[in-house]
């Protein structure tokens, strides 16, 4: 008699077994959908976010960034403001997100217009090969022209800052290579010329399209032309 609830125990033992079993199974599969799920997730908020992104772009370009507003992305978005918020908690975010993305572009743009193998091109061939990758960003990516010269928010204007000194630096470097006996201080003067005759007609040309356009860029190279050229014709920028 006492050998019975050991051998019912002992029948018992596979069934609960059995069970842990199918617990264990249970738990591993529901992580394991967990897990695929995820990844499905994240690509589904990454085309959000990019949605969201290129909305915000549209309506800083057609407003300004002050005039903007959440609802007005979200309903160049067709979400609701609920959903917006779910990624961005206001528009200075957005703003910010947005900037970053676009200075990331811009620095990867002015590498490839500043290749080392320019420098070997006659003056005309040098202007298109660093101008027109620069006009083309800007064209394809306004907001980004808006966004650093209209939001006023700190962080995009000391990033607008130290994009610019970049700039300021790849110039003279230019300048340097044709102008060698050009001064420090000549070179950073012309430099800054150079930019500012660039900003002033990037404002004409996006403000422009088509053939219009096509006119501007024409003549912001000759502009650039004629003032540095006879300048590279001298040993020294006076």
């Amino acid at each position: 008699m006492p050998e019975r609830p050991q051998a019912e125990n002992a029948a018992k033992a596979p069934k609960a077994a059995k069970k842990t079993a199918e617990k264990t199974t249970e738990k591993t599969a529901k992580k394991a959908a967990g897990k695929a799920a995820a990844p499905r997730r994240q690509a589904r908020g990454e085309r959000r976010i990019a949605q969201l992104l290129d909305a915000a772009a549209s309506v800083f370009c057609r407003t300004g960034y002050a005039a903007a507003s959440t609802n007005a992305i979200a309903r160049e978005a067709e979400v609701s403001p609920g959903t917006l918020y779910q990624f961005f908690p206001n528009k200075e975010a957005i703003a910010i997100h947005l900037g970053d993305e676009l200075l990331r572009r811009a620095r990867d743009m002015h590498g490839q217009a500043f290749l080392p193998e320019n420098l070997d091109k006659p003056l005309p061939e040098l202007l298109d090969a660093v101008l027109d990758p620069v006009i083309a960003f800007n064209c394809e990516n306004p907001a980004f022209w808006a966004l650093m010269h209209g939001s006023g928010i700190p962080g995009i204007t000391q990033e607008r800052e130290e994009l610019h000194a970049g700039l300021l630096t790849r110039v003279q470097d230019v300048l340097r290579t044709f102008c060698p006996d050009g001064s420090p201080e000549e070179l950073t003067r012309v430099s800054g010329m150079i930019l500012g005759i660039f900003k002033a007609a990037l404002d004409l040309i996006l403000a422009s399209e088509g053939a219009e356009r096509a006119a501007y860029v024409t003549e912001l190279k000759t502009v650039l032309l004629r003032y540095v050229e006879p300048m590279v014709a001298i040993p020294h920028l006076h």
